[in-house]
């Protein structure tokens, strides 16, 4: 278990508990506005060998985070490796060095503050065609909260050998009888031959999420994210953000890394096939020199009430892509549907006053 933690760095100014400011490279206290610069990376991100972490021995269960606040004394569990204290709000950062968990490498820091976070949902918000109008009122009266959510990256050299067949087009006259008279026609036609050869690429990043907490495929919508502009971690980024740990263990993160690579080989064997369609049989794919690391990005992320049930939204910190959950007006779309019918009505009567 690790070792009680406590908050990074209190305020020079009145020592308050300070936070990492959106946008910026420095802590912020909230309370009284003194900064503190956030000293540049000493090290340059690192990747780590795959087959080296396969050689160690694994953990089958991981202990929670112990935090003890500064502030008020409060001791607590949590799997977070960064949050706020419940009771006061001072900010936690867990220490990580010690922990069974693979520790973050990388950090992309957070550059949309609460403020351009809320203007982001809000435009989203606008563009709901379909949503209920007390919709609008929810980017003001809804909490977002800052979270960093852990990503596993890969890096991989690929080999793959493929067989398949190449379709090229050619055209033949077709003879047909229409209304009893003899006509011609172009048809075409495909002519297969066998194929077969060797395709290679280097992956570099490729992205996948380690978190179970938040839906994947809403997560994945997020992207791309600007993965070059991430620095060292260092706890001075996820200082007063909430930051969870991973859940999804790096093994499975390969795999699901490797399904994403094998579309990206795939359009390159089909490149590589050539003529005018392609037909894949098999693909053999070697990998090596496999390296990953446990990268962090900022996403803020909302939940809020309507209509008795529960929404998540989710933003980018860095871009402001918003995708989330909605409801729906039945209202609008009946109203919607009875004026695409009353549209149509109406072209045909004109279509029939025409014709008479």
């Amino acid at each position: 278990m690790t070792a009680p933690t406590q908050a990074t760095h209190p305020c020079g100014g009145c020592g308050a508990s300070v936070a990492f400011a959106p946008g910026t490279t420095v802590l912020r206290c909230p309370y009284c506005g003194f900064e503190q610069p956030v000293a540049a990376p000493a090290r340059a991100v690192r990747e780590h060998s795959y087959d080296a972490f396969l050689a160690k021995p694994r953990v089958r269960a991981v202990a929670p985070h112990q935090f003890a606040c500064p502030g008020c004394h409060a001791r607590t569990e949590s799997d977070a490796i960064s949050k706020l204290c419940q009771f006061c709000g001072t900010a936690l950062v867990a220490d990580t060095t010690g922990d069974a968990q693979i520790a973050p490498e990388a950090v992309l820091p957070f550059a949309l503050d609460r403020g351009r976070a809320r203007e982001s949902l809000r435009g989203w918000v606008r563009s709901r065609w379909f949503a209920p109008n007390r919709l609008k009122k929810v980017s003001e009266a809804e909490s977002l909260k800052s979270t960093y959510l852990p990503h596993w990256t890969y890096d991989a050299g690929t080999t793959s050998d493929y067989s398949g067949q190449r379709g090229e087009h050619y055209w033949v006259t077709e003879t047909y009888t229409e209304n009893g008279q003899t006509k011609t026609r172009q048809v075409r036609r495909t002519r297969w031959y066998s194929a077969h050869g060797t395709v290679s690429r280097d992956f570099d990043d490729v992205l996948v999420g380690a978190t179970r907490q938040v839906d994947r495929e809403r997560l994945d919508k997020l992207e791309p994210w600007p993965l070059k502009s991430a620095v060292a971690f260092h706890p001075h980024y996820v200082t007063g953000h909430h930051s969870l740990r991973y859940d999804t263990e790096p093994q499975s993160g390969l795999e699901e890394a490797k399904g994403r690579m094998a579309k990206v080989i795939d359009g390159d064997v089909r490149r590589d096939i050539g003529g005018d369609e392609q037909r894949v049989h098999d693909v053999r794919t070697h990998y090596t020199n496999v390296t990953f690391k446990l990268m962090l990005l900022p996403v803020w992320i909302g939940c809020y009430l309507f209509g008795g049930k529960t929404f998540q939204v989710l933003i980018n910190g860095v871009s402001g892509e918003v995708h989330g959950d909605r409801p729906y007006s039945a209202v609008k779309i009946t109203l919607t549907v009875l004026a695409a019918v009353a549209l149509v009505a109406l072209v045909v009567w004109i279509i029939m006053v025409n014709r008479t």
